[in-house]
């Protein structure tokens, strides 16, 4: 599930890039109650994810905006848009919203047969751990994890991507339920570099490190209800990692889904 949140700029603001951290604040402040102190403390992936404000662009007042927010768990999708509704204050970094609307949306990726392409909608944050770094060729200069580039192979960016879903899929979907990794193929069918950049990243309160981030058009064909869960848990919880801070977030590229046996 998702929220779509309608915003109204209240003054005139550049876009800034770096937004991540107020957004993540505005969203993790909705659900600042000891019902999900839990969520909170765990250190395990908190299901959560959401868009960049769009469409990008600096703001004159007035301007409309919106925010795309997804989570595994409903409960906590619904105390968010609660919160929404009554506290309208809604600032992200240098940018002043009020939020005017907030609807509830049902992505789904298709039932099987049906293919179709995700695309992030933010860059992924994929981290290759150093006790992998001989099988893939990796020379990194410690033992720190490499962010996923460009030179290297697809391989580590699909075994970590898998990975990292199987781990939500095991916090948010039912123990007798398989995960990504206990089927034989693979989530996609297809993976459409787009590009990688560079940038600062506010991890928490004054510590700031610099993430290589990834964007990516995959292709999927649904094969079974199993693939099907897998596929829409992404568009809930995200790819990758710091879903938390507003990476890794996907949408289904509704002009490029063809159903079953018919054209898109």
């Amino acid at each position: 599930m998702r929220l779509l949140v309608r915003l109204r700029a209240e003054a005139d603001a550049a876009y800034d890039d770096r937004y991540h951290r107020g957004l993540a604040g505005r969203v993790w402040q909705a659900l600042d109650t000891p019902q999900f102190d839990d969520l909170h403390e765990s250190g395990e992936p908190s299901g959560l994810s959401f868009s960049n404000p769009f469409p990008v662009a600096d703001m004159t007042e007035g301007d409309r905006r919106n925010v795309l927010i997804a989570a595994a768990d409903d409960d906590v999708l619904e105390a968010i848009g609660a919160d929404l509704v009554e506290n309208r204050e809604f600032n992200v970094a240098e940018m002043p919203f009020t939020v005017e609307e907030v609807t509830g949306v049902s992505p789904d990726v298709g039932e099987p047969g049906t293919e179709g392409v995700l695309e992030t909608a933010t860059g992924l944050v994929v981290r290759i751990p150093h006790w992998k770094f001989d099988e893939y060729g990796i020379d990194a200069p410690s033992d720190a994890p490499e962010f996923w580039k460009p030179e290297h192979s697809l391989e580590p960016l699909r075994e970590q991507l898998e990975n990292n879903l199987d781990r939500k899929h095991g916090q948010f979907c039912a123990d007798y339920l398989p995960g990504p990794s206990d089927v034989a193929e693979g989530l996609f069918t297809s993976y459409e570099h787009i590009k990688s950049y560079a940038l600062p990243v506010t991890v928490t309160e004054g510590v700031t490190q610099t993430h290589v981030l990834s964007k990516f058009r995959f292709g999927y064909r649904v094969r079974d209800d199993d693939h099907r869960r897998h596929l829409n848990l992404a568009l809930d919880a995200g790819l990758a990692e710091r879903n938390s801070l507003g990476f890794g977030f996907v949408n289904v590229r509704e002009d490029e889904r063809v159903p079953p046996g018919g054209a898109a």
